[in-house]
């Protein structure tokens, strides 16, 4: 039951989904881009603190559910599931490739590293092989941040196992999400113009699947009980219309046009390669493939810089979800992700420097510091997209202010309970409040069965909808053992 009917007086406008905050500290002396070597950018942290609210639940183990998780290059051992793979950096971030595509027996995404590099007359000539994270006993490799994060959509009962596209809910990235220098950065350096986060889901289970051992096994492969997804990941391009003065002038010292056959080494360049003007967006030529000597790549390579187009298989303008696509509104916004209702998505998170970015130069490293924050909203549209001339969607305490705010559940006992197989699971029950509608205890609904002759891991979930139709979750976990 829900308190509704007369009580309700507004309907919440804004509704967030997940909201990630990711702080990394980049620190280096002295750095090389992917143009010219490859020294390291070390990450002394990189804290994540994931939120969400009505219809998500989160989890970094696959066991324990709740509407916030956070994660830490500290904390990453021990938040994780047993037997993860994820990795923050190593030894810090080394520039690399990548078009997003995944490979479906490791369950990975495709990424490329630098193999060897060299001047040319006109700009430097590119070798990159494939980051060894594939292969029998291969786990993900230094160099860049990925972690497993799965994702629970209980909106909807309806569980629909065959992977289709049109079934699925979208996923808008809120205009809030970006990344910048952090506070104790070094400002105007464009580090924070090269930096990609990739979104990979790996596949998907029913929502009401409880062992913890089938969610964290999500892979690409499908089977009785998974749906494999493994699409090519979603990469998301931030500041793609910014570029800094340095960066600029970099590229317009190194780069020449290209011309003849260039089969052949040396190549052959003449004449200035295309403009690169600050507000102005322009395609990464990202690697695709192992590049060897013989393919004659330049990094320059592509029609908008020094206009040669035999490398286009190796080198593919990928089709980023940029910061443009981010702040259209409307009809014209883009979906950013789809969720099925009712299920369990394991996304494989990376975020790296894309060394194929016009704006990774020389000393882009030395502003050491990066903030990046993200967020998901399900709402295409935003109260200035409809002109919108209501109540004030700021929370407030006046009579006409919306109530934004989920109620709050507190369990009464331990969120995790153990019991032995053959033994007695007692429901201790929770408590609810609201800050306009007070105590909500008695619309409390509580579902979930725990069988205690079977071991593993249950779920209680715990709901309760105010009078404005925020809802507010919790669940508790129940380990039989």
């Amino acid at each position: 039951m829900s308190l509704q009917g007369s009580k309700r007086k507004t309907k919440k406008v804004t509704n967030l989904i997940v909201i990630c905050t990711l702080i990394a500290v980049v620190l280096s002396v002295s750095t090389y881009a992917w143009f010219i070597g490859m020294r390291t950018v070390n990450v002394s942290s990189f804290d994540v603190e994931i939120a969400a609210t009505d219809s998500l639940l989160l989890s970094l183990d696959g066991s324990t559910w709740d509407t916030t998780v956070s994660i830490s290059k500290d904390t990453v051992d021990t938040v994780s599931y047993a037997g993860h793979s994820n990795s923050w950096g190593g030894r810090g971030l080394i520039p690399v490739s990548s078009i997003g595509a995944m490979d479906a027996t490791p369950s990975r995404m495709r990424i490329f590293e630098k193999a060897s590099i060299a001047t040319t007359k006109g700009g430097y000539r590119l070798m990159a092989s494939r980051v060894l994270n594939y292969g029998a006993g291969a786990t993900e490799q230094e160099g860049y941040v990925v972690f497993d994060l799965f994702v629970k959509n209980f909106s909807g009962t309806q569980y629909i196992k065959a992977l289709n596209e049109l079934d699925e809910e979208d996923i808008y990235l809120t205009a809030e999400s970006s990344v910048t220098v952090a506070t104790s950065g070094v400002e105007n350096t464009g580090i924070e113009n090269s930096v990609r986060v990739a979104f990979t889901q790996i596949g998907r289970v029913a929502g009401t699947t409880t062992t913890a051992a089938t969610i964290t096994g999500i892979t690409c492969t499908s089977n009785d009980d998974v749906t494999g997804i493994c699409r090519t990941a979603q990469i998301w391009e931030p500041n793609d219309r910014e570029h800094e003065a340095n960066a600029i002038s970099w590229y317009e010292t190194s780069c020449l046009a290209r011309t003849g056959a260039n089969v052949t080494l040396p190549a052959s360049y003449s004449g200035t390669c295309g403009t690169v003007i600050d507000g102005l967006a322009y395609p990464t030529y990202a690697v695709s493939d192992d590049i060897v000597a013989a393919d004659n790549v330049d990094v320059y390579d592509g029609p908008a810089y020094n206009g040669y187009t035999a490398s286009e298989t190796l080198l593919v303008p990928y089709d980023s979800f940029t910061d443009s696509e981010k702040l259209l509104t409307g009809t014209n916004r883009p979906t950013f992700m789809k969720f099925a209702p009712n299920s369990i998505t394991k996304v494989r998170i990376y975020i790296y420097i894309e060394g194929q970015d016009v704006d990774n130069y020389d000393f882009a490293s030395i502003g050491k510091k990066i903030a990046v924050k993200f967020g998901f909203t399900k709402e295409r549209y935003t109260e200035d997209d409809i002109d919108y001339n209501g109540p004030d969607l700021n929370e407030g305490d006046g009579p006409s202010a919306a109530d934004l705010t989920d109620p709050v559940i507190t369990l009464i006992g331990d969120a995790t309970v153990t019991v032995a197989v053959g033994g007695t699971y007692t429901e201790q029950g929770a408590t609810a409040s609201d800050t306009k509608d007070g105590d909500v205890t008695e619309y409390l609904v509580i579902t979930g069965t725990v069988d205690t002759s079977t071991a593993g891991t249950y779920q209680i979930e715990y709901t309760v909808e105010d009078a404005a139709g925020n809802i507010g979750k919790k669940v508790r976990n129940v380990v039989v053992e």
